[in-house]
């Protein structure tokens, strides 16, 4: 069982930044991060293939997030630049021990979550 931690959250104002960070407890092929707003449903934002670091965003996030790993592989990050009040939400990461994509279904495994606040 892959344990995910997730750490990094917090409240800024919009047009700030914050990075969050996800330690795994092992190697995984894919991890990822998805978000979820209060009434929302859970929506993807970004996931990285930790062999070749080929990464991908979600457009609402695309060329303000990046998503980053370690050289142990082990450990992602997620820079968010630019934020804005409509990135609020409780941030997950998420893990794959083969491909992944941009739906849950394809991550086996989860955090606990990080909440982000981004005020106007």
């Amino acid at each position: 069982q892959v344990q995910l931690v997730e750490s990094g959250g917090g409240s800024v104002q919009a047009g700030g930044s914050l990075r969050l960070s996800c330690a795994a407890s092992e190697y995984t092929a894919c991890m990822g991060w998805f978000r979820q707003a209060p009434g929302k449903e859970r929506e993807w934002v970004a996931r990285i293939y930790t062999s070749s670091s080929s990464t991908y965003y979600a457009d609402s996030v695309k060329g303000r997030f990046t998503i980053s790993q370690d050289n142990d592989k082990k450990t992602q990050y997620l820079q968010m630049n630019s934020l804005k009040p409509e990135d609020t939400a409780m941030y997950y990461c998420a893990a794959s021990k083969g491909f992944c994509f941009a739906w849950q279904s394809s991550f086996a495994y989860w955090g606990q979550g990080t909440q982000v606040t981004v005020s106007s």
